[in-house]
């Protein structure tokens, strides 16, 4: 089955050695960027440079419509067959959003409160980036749906850094 797996980057290599995952999605502010892990194809591994914020104005280098679109475009390639790893800093924001964000474009809408109950359930520290699922919502046209169902799982428990954790993903549903 296809599966999703979040870690922090402090286990990005260990979870790469684990899972051979087909796909790794970076998420981390530009001056922390990393290159691509040795042995890893770079056209499979999307690096998005954006910091941890939740509001555009209160920031530099926030999440942006066009980088959800570029994340989105990213999974397209990837057919399940093996894990795709999603990373930030500590696990808990930006790759949960992610995380929830590519697991709603592979279901149909309607089921947004579902997923995120599924987030909550294998990773209670997970606390998925407002920002960036306020933007998932709109370009997958959910009409607030996915906003609502992040807000109805609250925050997650205060955690420095979150632990690897997967997410089984059903095939796309229409």
């Amino acid at each position: 089955m296809p599966k999703i797996i979040v870690t922090p980057l402090s286990g990005l290599e260990q979870t790469i050695r684990d899972h051979r995952p087909s796909h790794v999605v970076t998420l981390l502010s530009p001056e922390h960027m990393i290159e691509t892990p040795a042995g890893f194809e770079p056209a499979r591994h999307l690096r998005l440079g954006i910091n941890d914020v939740g509001d555009p104005a209160l920031g530099t280098d926030p999440p942006t419509a066009g980088h959800i679109r570029t994340l989105l475009e990213f999974a397209q390639d990837w057919d399940g067959k093996a894990p795709l790893v999603v990373h930030c800093w500590a696990g808990v924001s930006r790759s949960t959003a992610a995380a929830f964000i590519l697991m709603c474009e592979r279901q149909s809408p309607g089921r947004e409160r579902a997923l995120a109950s599924a987030l909550r359930l294998r990773a209670p520290h997970a606390s998925p980036n407002r920002l960036m699922v306020r933007f998932a919502d709109t370009v997958l046209n959910r009409n607030g749906r996915m906003v609502e169902a992040v807000e109805s799982i609250g925050p997650g428990t205060i955690v420095t850094e979150g632990v690897p954790f997967s997410l089984p993903l059903l095939s796309r549903v229409s």
